[in-house]
């Protein structure tokens, strides 16, 4: 089968850094579904693990997580689902990707694509939805409905992430949704998809609230450059708020929190599947619900550019926008 990964981590201006290949086709496991994808979209986690987990020798690592596509066989232990299903998922992060033209996927971490959605469309959102979703109600625990009177803050509202909660919130919830974003379009993208308010978190944060006539936040998710904002998240947030945090900082110390008591929360949309907890279904089924949210025309998909077919030379380029940290929305590819 047709596949795009890499050998060696390279910066992705290498032409080596991601190269079309050929593998064996993969076999199901009892809980598998084989999937024949269509499409796929680009998250930073394909960036950070292509740049830092070396393949071990001789071997190809395929990279990819978001996907649409056609059951093609299922496990023996597979319920709920058939051949000739349209779905989508985010994977696993210990498995092979989906930058192939079929992949094994956990059917308990997937389900039926949104009716309404093209496959382009809809790749550009299972990774980001369940991670988006995990942390307003699993990590920061705001109650369906709920959250009337109370501020979310969203960092980094324009990304994939952000582009997905502040349609969660506003859509399922009463929080009054705050994003950041530096540029007009970014402004204007955020507005769009419910925002109520947009500042500048090129800015100090708590004078940017200030200057809104905003009060500190109840909660902050902070979906990038954590440890830059850290000092300004913590001055915005009122005492014993909460903030939930999805980057990879290298250092994040927790004790200036304890003044205010603030609350942190970690959220890695992949601990499920990695430790198979025991409610790793979950995730099936809040894609299933967020599907229903799409086709009921509540939820819009968040894709922003379609990059063209599935192979190296295109994903490179994905790659490379999404490391200059100027990604609006998401990046998908569609076919091989």
């Amino acid at each position: 089968m047709k596949a795009v990964g890499y050998r060696q981590p390279l910066p992705i201006d290498d032409p080596a850094s991601l190269e079309d290949l050929t593998l064996p086709e993969p076999a199901p496991g009892a809980h598998d579904l084989l999937v024949r994808v269509r499409a796929v979209s680009v998250n930073p986690v394909d960036t950070k693990v292509r740049r830092r987990a070396a393949p071990a020798p001789g071997q190809a690592r395929v990279l990819g997580w978001d996907a649409v596509g056609i059951v093609e066989a299922l496990g023996a232990e597979v319920q709920g689902f058939r051949v000739g299903d349209r779905v989508y998922y985010a994977g696993a992060i210990a498995r092979p990707g989906s930058n192939a033209e079929l992949q094994a996927v956990d059917a308990r971490i997937a389900a039926l694509a949104p009716r309404s959605l093209d496959d382009a469309q809809a790749a550009a959102l299972p990774l980001t939805t369940i991670t988006a979703y995990e942390l307003l109600f699993d990590r920061l625990r705001v109650p369906k409905g709920g959250g009337a009177g109370q501020t979310l803050l969203v960092v980094g509202g324009a990304g994939g992430v952000g582009s997905i909660l502040v349609q969660l919130a506003r859509q399922l919830t009463g929080l009054r949704v705050v994003a950041t974003a530096s540029r007009p379009e970014t402004r204007q993208w955020c507005l769009a998809l419910g925002a109520h308010a947009v500042i500048d978190h090129s800015k100090p944060l708590a004078a940017e609230l200030k200057a809104a006539g905003l009060a500190p936040v109840d909660m902050v998710a902070s979906l990038t450059q954590t440890q830059a904002h850290y000092a300004q998240l913590i001055e915005s947030l009122k005492p014993q708020g909460q903030l939930a945090v999805i980057d990879d900082a290298p250092v994040l110390d927790a004790m200036p929190l304890k003044d205010k008591s603030i609350s942190l929360h970690w959220e890695l949309m992949f601990t499920r599947s990695t430790h198979g907890t025991p409610d790793m279904a979950r995730q099936g089924e809040l894609l299933a619900e967020v599907a229903g949210l799409v086709d009921a025309g509540r939820i819009r998909t968040t894709v922003n550019l379609h990059a063209g077919a599935i192979d190296a030379q295109n994903l490179r380029r994905a790659h490379a926008l999404i490391e200059s940290g100027k990604a609006q929305g998401k990046v998908v590819l569609e076919g091989f």
